[in-house]
């Protein structure tokens, strides 16, 4: 198998218990949620030329400050 390269992320803290919560749930480590959506990304990019929404880069219109992790 191919080295895997490391790769330093900075996330909001909420940010990162919505992540983890989300990995929970799926049981994966935060570290194999977080590869598992960018590789899922990268596989929809590839299928149809175009990252996953038109609007990726929109600001999202969620407010993490009032979701709580189960």
């Amino acid at each position: 198998m191919a080295e895997k390269k490391q790769v330093p992320l900075r996330l909001s803290e909420k940010l990162y218990k919505e992540l983890a919560a989300w990995a929970e749930d799926d049981f994966r480590s935060l570290n194999g949620q977080i590869e598992y959506l960018l590789t899922e990304c990268v596989k929809q990019r590839k299928k149809d030329g175009k990252y996953v929404g038109k609007d990726i880069d929109a600001p999202l219109d969620i407010n993490l400050e009032d979701t709580k992790p189960k």
